[in-house]
């Protein structure tokens, strides 16, 4: 007797329904164990804020609109990192919303669902997800780009230029890999016959003035900051240790999809008497097979390859970039009927591999400091140590504090709170072009750094860099999770504003 689970009849006749159910799962997983187990924010996060705080064009990390746009999810959260990890949340959810449609409209929709639950169990779709910045932020966008490129190539549908045009502009304004992921897809569209003639038109050239149109601040930034400059090409004798660096990062790619490996191996075989239930699909369009495996391809290959090249350490794009069409790729090469065998082994495999990453997370934030002297840095209580600072500043001179410079990790979560003072690099000045020594020194502020002693004495490069300063008694915080770990001593000394 064939028995056909509930999930997959959903899939057959509610295929939005299962879409919806399973990414409001998984934003709603990653939205709220942050919350619980994250004291400071992970990654690079608080770097972004503060620069985001700042609303530079342009910065040494890259093109600006996902530093604006953490800045302002933070603050209409009022200065509360939630709002930060809802926009991380919503940028999952409309780039899985764009897959599908996408899918939808290349396989059909039983199949597009069943591509989105390959596609999440990609590695880079969880707590990495997390952290939002530009390569969180570029995961939509290029999803978008994918989607309405296929409408109109593949569709030919005049209506979607506009939209493409959008997109395409703020990837420009996103992520500094953006030029050669969209020179893939005109590449693809000039290798076809629908591509050309789709690009022959008239719309085509509206949609590049949109483009320059968005793209002309950031580009404008590039000329006066002089960096539009390619790396320059490794040396014959570094060749080899190049090459196994790009297989390093293939590797890196491949164990990032264990997950779809897994199910697809599970899937091929069946057990002795099984009757499988089938999704079915109609005849794939040969140009839409193409357009998949085009572009799960040359994303992870020319994108590693490109890196490994240069000397950069990831790929372009990052993994939730070049493996985003990886489920779809395997859903178009399974052909137009797909058996789905052993249902409730396959669901199992899918649900401990999308609640592994967030067990992992769990583990990290309350096991890791017992096991080892390794400080866990999403333990630091970022909120108790910027208001401290905050308070005995604005108490010590009777002004809100404006500045914050030293350690640049303690520095940036000072930089949180919610008198936002401004972020001074003083080691590396040229990358805070807002604020300068003789400024700092104007408008006083805080130096903060981890003190080695109970003296509170500030490291030789800060006291360099400050002469004069007078540190303060050691201000000690306790973190998450202490385990076999001491607490924080943070050293710091006032610098008064020179109206003082």
């Amino acid at each position: 007797m064939r028995f056909t689970s509930l999930i997959i009849e959903l899939i057959r006749a509610r295929p939005r329904l299962v879409i919806w159910l399973v990414l409001l799962f998984q934003a709603g997983l990653w939205l709220i164990l942050p919350l619980l187990l994250y004291r400071s924010p992970p990654g690079d996060v608080a770097t972004v804020l503060a620069f985001g705080r700042e609303y530079q064009v342009g910065t040494d990390l890259g093109p600006p609109l996902a530093f604006w746009l953490a800045d302002i999810a933070f603050r209409l959260a009022g200065n509360h990192i939630f709002g930060v990890y809802l926009l991380a949340q919503l940028c999952f959810i409309v780039t899985f919303l764009a897959l599908y449609a996408l899918g939808r409209a290349i396989v059909g929709s039983p199949h597009a669902v069943v591509a989105v639950l390959l596609t999440l169990t990609v590695t880079a779709f969880s707590s990495p997800g997390v952290e939002f910045g530009p390569l969180v932020l570029a995961r939509p966008l290029w999803a978008l780009v994918l989607l309405h490129s296929w409408l109109v190539i593949g569709r030919g549908r005049r209506s979607a230029w506009f939209a493409l045009s959008i997109e395409a502009g703020l990837l420009l304004l996103t992520t500094p890999a953006a030029p050669a992921l969209l020179l893939l897809v005109a590449g693809f569209a000039l290798a076809t016959a629908r591509g050309r003639r789709a690009l022959m038109s008239l719309d085509s050239l509206f949609a590049l003035l949109v483009i320059a149109v968005l793209a002309l601040p950031y580009l404008t930034w590039l000329i006066r900051a002089d960096t539009l400059a390619l790396p320059p090409l490794p040396a014959a004798a570094s060749l080899g240790a190049r090459a196994v660096h790009w297989g390093m990062l293939l590797g890196f790619l491949l164990v990032s999809m264990t997950g779809v490996v897994l199910l697809v191996v599970l899937n091929r075989f069946a057990r002795e008497g099984e009757e499988a239930p089938i999704i079915f699909r109609p005849p794939v369009d040969p140009l839409g097979r193409q357009f998949v495996y085009f572009l799960a391809l040359a994303p992870a290959l020319g994108g590693s390859l490109i890196v490994a090249l240069f000397g950069l350490e990831r790929v372009a794009g990052d993994a939730g970039i070049a493996l985003l069409v990886s489920g779809l790729a395997v859903m178009v090469a399974a052909g137009d009927l797909v058996p789905l065998r052993r249902q409730r082994l396959l669901r199992s495999v899918w649900a401990a591999v999308i609640v592994a990453p967030a067990l992992a997370a769990l583990a990290t934030a309350l096991l890791l400091p017992w096991a080892g002297t390794a400080e866990v840095p999403t333990s630091l209580p970022a909120s108790v140590i910027g208001h401290f600072f905050s308070d005995s500043f604005e108490r010590r001179t009777n002004r809100p504090l404006q500045a914050v410079a030293g350690d640049p990790q303690l520095a940036m979560l000072i930089a949180m709170d919610g008198a936002r003072p401004h972020l001074f690099l003083d080691a590396t000045p040229a990358r805070t072009p807002w604020i300068n020594q003789a400024k700092f020194s104007e408008t006083g502020g805080v130096v903060v750094w981890r003190a080695a002693d109970t003296a509170g004495t500030p490291p030789d490069d800060i006291a360099r860099r400050f002469p004069g300063i007078v540190p303060e008694i050691p201000r000690a915080f306790e973190r998450l999770v202490t385990g076999r770990q001491g607490l924080l001593r943070i050293g710091w000394a006032i610098v008064r504003p020179k109206a003082q």
